[in-house]
């Protein structure tokens, strides 16, 4: 009953400052305006950018002192952040869109990797300075894999962590969390001496015992060891170019099973060790008083390593992955309309090995896209801007494999928006876009066990019939690409002395529409009569399979945002309520619970602030077949943070917290692993 009473509190706090008329008025304090730029390809403030869009910045992503992306970005509107407790399993998921159908970017660079189960977030949440989310298609800036939206993580710059008249600094964090007896530390170095800038980034944590969930029970298998590191170089011989290099690395190794996002068993569980290199080089030029060029060249390359050995028989498993891209975009300004075009060119190879042989699971092959692209905003008035753009992509898919076929497409993005600024504290704001993601290569070509449930149909077989209990991959090189036409449709508010003197409120709110042709699904027959096999007079052979298929489908649902703060205290919630269904009704699996999450916290001086969030799921009880319903669940996290502003502990930041307070046992729907109970935080950082 407690916790029930003190998320109804909570809930109540938070509900005044969702207003259903506001009258604007002109305020003393001006609101900090809020710049997007690397999930747009170029700056804009969020009150004018036509998309439904989140930030996150490094005071908020602080707050929940995170391990993982769940913690880091999980409570964001539209987001939801699946594959179970284990922080290496984690993938992003937005409005039913999961996987390859989300980009992912690294401070620019984009991150193409994605092997079932196997995570995409390779980068220690310490380093994270910024997240910008983009909801909805996004294939006309970022092209094939942007049918969801995108992602945008940018890391922290020497500029981000200097302090007042500093030239050179250092940084020194250290963390611990009771569950999973989980430690973690970080040291940063960094300086800027007008020309030219660098910082050197050394972080680890280590999971040392297996995550507890609410009911007590150990989560197997979901210890860690991280280390991640990074360097960054700028050069700015004038005002005019800045040259950066950065180098990063990323290890992890654990114990898990071989679909990590699964329960842990004597049969399953193995060793896993990942190694991740990512290099860029990027150059920008905006000569002063040219407003016809703004332009951003960027090169970059990255490599996964990934080698797993089951501990029942040794079997050994390596698979890498290697992406080159190349881009380069402009921004060009007129009198009545601006203009972002470019040219991106993605490498994408992947190769693995089972005991030394080829891995046909992970097939050897590559992938190659030329794009071209651009987007015009047009201001027809002081409030109205229509934006129309459009992108040309061409994919070649390559298998090592002369037995299969390889793949080639091409595919044309349009997207045509507006934004109506009635005056200047609101904006309307609408897009239909076309999206499209070609398939990966291992949808096209993966071959070969997918999983063994031993000899028991689920059913009565005919008589002579007998099952292996062996569920195989089956190729599909003719997988058509999917295809989106996205709907959005948006308003947002943003002005000060709303309710008070200097204080400031920002509202957004969302709905939106995809049509999905060729939706790319996963189709696994337990038994399969197609495979059935004579092995002798009146003795049969049948297995099972497992086959990437094309459906269509449609995904809608309602999204919202608020922030408000008053300087001696803030409130802020999301509410993300995503539907969708296949041809005919059939049920997707990837669709997230609608949920409803709010942040109340207070600053009594400018030492102290401490507050809570609290996490409203709903369940969702009618799953495709298969997949496990989920129960709904409330969450409470306690937070607080010291920060002394004089003193021999000035520039030492403590942080407090209590996560899953109430010890709940709860799961995040598609997995029905639980998520781990409650922790007790606590974190300190210093700068010299």
């Amino acid at each position: 009953m407690g916790r029930q009473f003190f998320l109804l509190m909570s809930t109540a706090l938070v509900l005044p400052v969702l207003p259903t008329t506001v009258a604007a008025q002109d305020g003393s304090l001006g609101l900090g305006t809020i710049v997007l730029s690397s999930a747009l390809r170029t700056d804009r403030a969020l009150i004018d950018t036509p998309v439904s869009v989140s930030t996150i910045d490094a005071e908020e992503l602080a707050l929940t002192q995170a391990t993982s992306f769940e913690e880091l970005i999980g409570d964001a509107a539209g987001i939801s952040i699946g594959g179970g407790p284990r922080v290496f399993s984690q993938e992003i998921n937005i409005r039913g869109f999961q996987d390859e159908q989300v980009v992912l970017r690294f401070d620019g660079a984009r991150f193409s990797y994605n092997q079932a189960h196997r995570g995409r977030f390779f980068i220690d949440p310490a380093l994270v300075q910024r997240v910008e989310v983009v909801r909805g298609g996004g294939s006309t800036l970022f092209g094939s894999g942007a049918i969801g939206g995108v992602v945008s993580v940018e890391t922290k710059d020497p500029s981000d962590l200097l302090l007042p008249g500093q030239t050179v600094g250092a940084r020194i964090s250290t963390g611990v969390s009771t569950n999973g007896e989980t430690y973690n530390g970080n040291v940063a170095v960094y300086g800027d001496w007008g020309q030219f800038d660098a910082l050197a980034f050394l972080g680890g944590q280590t999971i040392t015992t297996d995550l507890e969930s609410g009911n007590g029970s150990d989560i197997r298998d979901s210890q860690l060891d991280q280390l991640n590191g990074l360097i960054k170089f700028g050069f700015e011989p004038t005002d005019e170019h800045r040259l950066e290099f950065s180098y990063s690395f990323y290890d992890d190794d654990g114990t898990t099973p071989t679909d990590s996002t699964d329960v842990a068993t004597n049969r399953n569980a193995g060793i896993r060790k990942s190694t991740v290199e990512t290099a860029r080089l990027g150059w920008d030029y905006n000569p002063v008083g040219n407003d016809l060029i703004d332009l951003s060249v960027l090169a970059y390359t990255s490599t996964v390593d990934l080698e797993e050995q089951r501990n029942r028989d040794g079997r050994f498993d390596t698979s890498d992955y290697k992406t080159v891209g190349f881009e380069v975009v402009n921004r060009s300004e007129f009198e009545r309309f601006t203009l972002v075009y470019g040219f991106e060119y993605l490498r994408d190879e992947q190769d693995g090995t089972r005991n030394g042989a080829v891995r046909t699971q992970f097939p050897n092959s590559e992938a190659e896209t030329t794009s071209v692209f651009a987007e015009a905003t047009f201001a027809l008035n002081d409030r109205f801007d229509l934006i129309a753009g459009a992108r040309f992509d061409a994919y070649d898919r390559d298998v090592d494999d002369p037995t299969l076929p390889d793949a080639s497409d091409e595919f044309f993005s349009p997207r045509v928006g507006f934004s109506y600024r009635p005056n200047d504290n609101w904006q309307v704001y609408g897009n239909v876009a076309r999206a499209f993601r070609a398939p990966t290569l291992t949808e096209l070509y993966n071959d070969g066990v997918h999983f063994a449930t031993g000899p028991f149909a689920p059913f009565p077989l005919p008589p002579g019939t007998t099952f292996t209990g062996v569920n195989n991959f089956v190729p599909t090189p003719g997988l058509r690409p999917e295809k989106a036409t996205n709907i959005d449709l948006g308003v947002r508010f943003e002005n000060t002395d709303v309710f008070g003197p200097g204080d400031s409120l920002s509202v957004s709110g969302n709905v939106y529409y995809a049509d999905v042709e060729d939706f790319i699904d996963l189709n696994v027959l337990l038994v399969d009569f197609a495979t059935l096999q004579p092995v002798g007079p009146g003795a049969f052979l049948v297995n099972g399979t497992s086959t990437h298929r094309n459906i269509d489908a449609t995904l809608y649902g309602f999204e919202a945002e608020v922030d408000y703060d008053a300087g001696s205290w803030f409130a802020k919630g999301a509410v993300t309520a995503p539907q969708g269904e296949g041809a005919g009704g059939q049920r997707l699996g990837t669709i997230p619970q609608t949920r409803f999450n709010t942040t109340f916290g207070f600053r009594p001086n400018a030492d102290w602030t401490y507050g809570f969030r609290t996490t409203w799921a709903f369940e969702r009880n009618q799953p495709p077949t298969g997949v496990i319903p989920a129960d709904s669940y409330q969450l409470v996290d306690l937070f607080a943070v010291w920060a002394p502003q004089q003193g021999p502990l000035q520039n030492t930041v403590v942080r407090f917290g209590i996560d899953n307070a109430f010890d709940q046992e709860y799961n995040i729907y598609p997995n029905d692993l639980p998520q781990p109970g409650r922790s007790f935080k606590v974190s300190a950082s210093h700068r010299f």
